[in-house]
């Protein structure tokens, strides 16, 4: 199905005259990696923070592993890798600092004030609106598959209740690029939890083997094929397997479900009554009895939960200091306000800092404020 109604998704909001280096998605991903908000994403948590270790990942570092795992998962399927890679690399640049904590705490301060705040939708207001660096027009012109990808990777939106955004086909599945960017994702990050909450010491081995499955039983045959050596090298080798097994049944389930449903076009694909890349019925419970495993021992446990505490206190204060206080922003939100609103600004400004910068601009909002 590759290369499926491709004009159409290669359509931009604004005409570029010249095809300069890279076309198309090409093009797109060269503007992804360089915009600013990419970049911050090297200093946004993922699960732990830089604090505490240089070792855990990063917002930035969970993408190059995403990137990778949706870049077989559409060699597999014979998809479009240029589109599926700037998905990849794009999905999660709409995150605040601190994580879903942080994400969590400037959507209660929005509520307040009758908002929400998504992190799929901040990144469309990024790559539309915040990285400013075309003389013709404001933000970074991408494609409109990207775009859709953007909105829609991981959850469908009702037209009724976001009717902005209905270019982007809100009635309908997105192409399977975009499907399979939050699986990918999924499959990115319940191997690198497990690895980074063993490094952290809140995890352990022989308690994650004998309650998960899947890596229960990768484990076993690593063990069977390399007796006597330590540990940590049996579990390395069990999470590539399991992450593998994960990768292999996403790839075989979506073509079998190409072809239960006798999809041969973009049209087909959008029209399917289900989504298309999923787990089989058997890896999709093995995947449940992982994610509750870490929601229960490792994202609940009393450490991390004192650490999102923590955020949540940082990202309220701040936002109430710039609601009372719209000077100590830089100048540019200050006149964003006047458009979108002085809440929708203040989360704007904050959700684009970095764990650290955050941190400094709370201890001086700390200080001005006593």
């Amino acid at each position: 199905m590759r290369g499926v109604a491709e004009q159409a998704l290669l359509q931009r909001e604004w005409s570029e005259t010249a095809e300069l280096r890279a076309p198309g998605f090409e093009r797109d991903r060269e503007r992804v990696v360089q915009a600013r908000a990419f970049r911050r994403l090297a200093g946004k948590t993922q699960v732990f923070t830089s604090r505490e270790s240089d070792h855990f990942r990063s917002r930035l570092t969970h993408t190059i592993e995403v990137v990778q795992i949706a870049r077989e998962v559409a060699r597999c399927l014979g998809l479009n890798e240029e589109l599926v890679e700037t998905l990849a690399l794009v999905h999660d640049i709409g995150h605040p600092p601190f994580g879903h904590a942080g994400e969590r705490a400037l959507d209660q301060c929005l509520r307040k004030h009758g908002l929400r705040f998504d992190h799929n939708l901040h990144a469309l207001r990024i790559v539309e609106h915040f990285e400013d660096w075309y003389a013709a027009h404001r933000g970074l012109n991408l494609t409109l598959g990207v775009r859709e990808g953007i909105v829609k990777h991981s959850r469908d939106y009702s037209a009724i209740d976001y009717p902005a955004l209905q270019p982007y086909f809100l009635n309908q599945r997105p192409p399977l690029e975009a499907q399979l960017i939050d699986l990918a994702d999924e499959i990115a990050y319940l191997t690198a939890d497990l690895d980074d909450g063993v490094e952290s010491g809140l995890l352990e081995i022989e308690h994650i083997c004998a309650n998960i499955g899947i890596m229960g039983r990768a484990y076993e045959k690593v063990q069977e094929i390399h007796p006597g050596v330590s540990q940590k090298f049996h579990f390395h080798e069990a999470l590539q397997l399991m992450q593998s097994e994960l990768t292999c049944d996403l790839i075989e389930n979506t073509a079998a479900n190409v072809m239960q449903h006798r999809l041969r076009s973009l049209d087909d694909v959008r029209n399917c009554p289900e989504r298309v890349a999923t787990f089989s019925p058997a890896m999709e419970a093995q995947r449940q009895e992982e994610k509750a495993y870490l929601y229960g021992k490792l994202y609940t446990c009393d450490f991390l939960e004192a650490e999102h505490s923590k955020a949540e206190h940082v990202v309220t204060t701040l936002f109430q200091f710039y609601m009372q206080d719209p000077s100590r922003m830089p100048a540019g939100y200050i006149e964003e306000s006047a458009v979108d609103g002085l809440p929708r600004t203040v989360a704007d400004y904050i959700a684009g800092m970095t764990d650290n910068y955050i941190l400094q601009q709370f201890w001086i909002a700390s200080k001005l404020r006593r």
